[in-house]
């Protein structure tokens, strides 16, 4: 990766990476487009059910709708909120227990395509009591999380048809299998867990069974839907692993020292940085500690940058790196062409 040596010029519309206000999020135009292309390939419509988490952007998900998916899942009920808000998406399912779902029933009522995910009999009545009229029984299938066991799955899916619900099937979230870096070893444990899920389906019927991620997409072939969201921006936490989609994302940053002693310090830092899956990765050397507003760099075959220099770190986790900043800036080599606002950011 080439650096720059240019000084920051501040300005209000940027139109080249040297004018963005750091730290900032950069989307390679070109890398993104041959990820959702290689997606829709291989998932496309309603095979693929984009996850809203990994980028939290309407502008975004916008993107994945022209590209064929126009249904999506979410993690919160303010991403379901701001996906209706933006008129993007026909089918939303919000992929997680509430258990205040009237915020979400009264956006049913003026016409929102929405389900959410129930595991228990208070989930349930949630569902009921909030107003929204599609579920999923989440099951449980050897991650640590959410989900009931396969074997109550049919009794919670009579308890919402008792209710007036509509059972639309079943989901089950393998994600302690996304980065199994043996493919085969990882197709077995996929078909382990998804026998679980089916057994499930068995007992609560619909037309549904939901699952999966950006690390299994190619291999579980059980579900109908695979919920999966990093895949168009990536992290190396997932670049470890043999998938076809490489990094559009960056962390940009500004070199704002330099010390004789061997080091650099860029105004990246914890601050603007998913640090769960470890740290972020700098092509043109190492990265020595991260702490709340710096990165302190060591130098690598071309040494240091300079003062004022820019730098492009390749986070660990894109989720909630992503969750930190306000925008996404498009570009495509050194110019900006696209703003994408990250409007679904927070909780």
């Amino acid at each position: 990766m080439n650096r720059r040596r240019a000084r920051v010029a501040r300005v209000a519309d940027p139109s080249t990476i040297d004018q963005i206000p750091t730290p900032a999020l950069v989307v390679e135009r070109s890398v993104f487009d041959a990820n959702v292309a290689t997606m829709a390939a291989a998932r496309p419509g309603a095979e693929l059910r984009p996850h809203v988490k990994a980028f939290k952007s309407t502008a975004l998900a916008a993107e994945l709708a022209a590209a064929g998916h126009r249904t999506f899942c979410a993690a919160t009920p303010r991403e379901i909120e701001g996906m209706v808000t933006a008129g993007v998406g026909d089918d939303l399912l919000l992929a997680n227990e509430v258990l205040d779902c009237t915020p979400l029933g009264r956006l049913v009522d003026a016409g929102a395509d929405i389900t959410v995910a129930v595991d228990s009999e208070i989930t349930v009545d949630a569902a009921i009591q909030g107003g929204v009229k599609q579920v999923l029984v989440d099951v449980e299938v050897g991650m640590p999380r959410c989900g009931c066991e396969a074997d109550d799955a049919g009794r919670l899916a009579d308890r919402a048809r008792a209710g007036g619900l509509e059972v639309r099937g079943v989901m089950g979230y393998e994600g302690h299998l996304m980065t199994v870096p043996d493919p085969v070893e990882r197709t077995a444990k996929v078909e382990e867990s998804m026998a679980l899920l089916l057994a499930a389906h068995a007992d609560v019927g619909g037309d549904i069974v939901s699952g999966g991620g950006t690390g299994t997409y190619a291999v579980n072939t059980w579900v109908t839907e695979i919920q999966a969201g990093s895949y168009c921006l990536m992290d190396t936490h997932y670049g470890a692993i043999e998938l076809p989609f490489e990094l559009a994302l960056t962390v940009l940053g500004t070199v704002i020292s330099v010390s004789a002693k061997g080091w650099a310090v860029a105004d990246i830092g914890l601050k603007s940085l998913g640090m769960d899956h470890g740290d972020p990765t700098w092509p043109d050397g190492g990265v020595f500690f991260c702490s709340d507003e710096h990165t302190t760099l060591l130098p690598g075959d071309h040494g240091l940058p300079q003062v004022g220099e820019r730098v492009r770190l390749l986070p660990a986790h894109v989720d909630p790196t992503v969750a930190r900043h306000q925008q996404l800036w498009v570009v495509d080599g050194e110019k900006v062409v696209d703003l994408w606002p990250i409007d679904l950011r927070h909780w």
